[in-house]
């Protein structure tokens, strides 16, 4: 499959300009840095030195290989599906700051704190099949499509336990925004579609 490019808003002339002229400062000065030197040895207080894991998550995601890239936007969506899993069945959103951000953060926090107050937890099995259809050209915003099987949702009562409900089995089609943002992939959106 072949992953098309979408254009990010651009920069204005004056702002590109001064990007430039701050880079090019930046680089006659000397500033920065050159990495890890130790290429995977045991650094002298006692950690593993990974210098390729350093260079991938301080580098700019266009640089990283489009493979390496899909593959790693790939694990944070995953990763955000189990937060988000995780945080329906204990009523506990806390993790999802790790895994997402706004707008899909307030909204999800919003909607378990909203679960939460009616008392009752849900508990749900999933499957998923993943899929990069495009990318930014500065590949800060990678987007993946979906097919995700509710292949089980039940509604229980925080208080006894006892199942009180649930949902019928389906699969819909989502689309998700996975954006760069400090260092790390984050979902920030995520649009559930027609059904598939």
């Amino acid at each position: 499959m072949r992953a098309r490019l979408v254009r990010s808003s651009p920069l204005g002339s004056n702002r590109a300009a001064a990007m430039v002229a701050l880079l090019a400062a930046c680089t006659a000065a000397g500033c920065g840095s050159s990495g890890s030197s130790s290429n995977g040895e045991l650094a002298p207080n006692g950690s593993l030195d990974n210098g390729a894991a350093a260079r991938a998550t301080a580098g700019a995601p266009s640089a990283v290989p489009t493979a390496e890239l899909y593959k790693t936007v790939l694990q944070r969506y995953r990763a955000y599906q189990d937060a988000y899993r995780k945080a329906y069945e204990t009523n506990d959103p806390s993790a999802l700051p790790d895994v997402a951000m706004d707008p899909l953060l307030t909204e999800v926090t919003n909607d378990v704190e909203a679960t939460k107050a009616k008392g009752v937890i849900w508990r749900f099995t999933n499957t998923f099949n993943p899929r990069v259809y495009a990318r930014s050209k500065d590949s800060t915003k990678v987007y993946v499509i979906d097919c995700v099987s509710t292949l089980a949702a039940y509604r229980y009562s925080a208080q006894t336990g006892k199942r009180t409900g649930d949902l019928p089995a389906g699969a819909f089609v989502y689309r998700a925004t996975v954006q760069y943002d400090s260092g790390t992939w984050k979902v920030a959106a995520n649009v559930r579609d027609r059904q598939c």
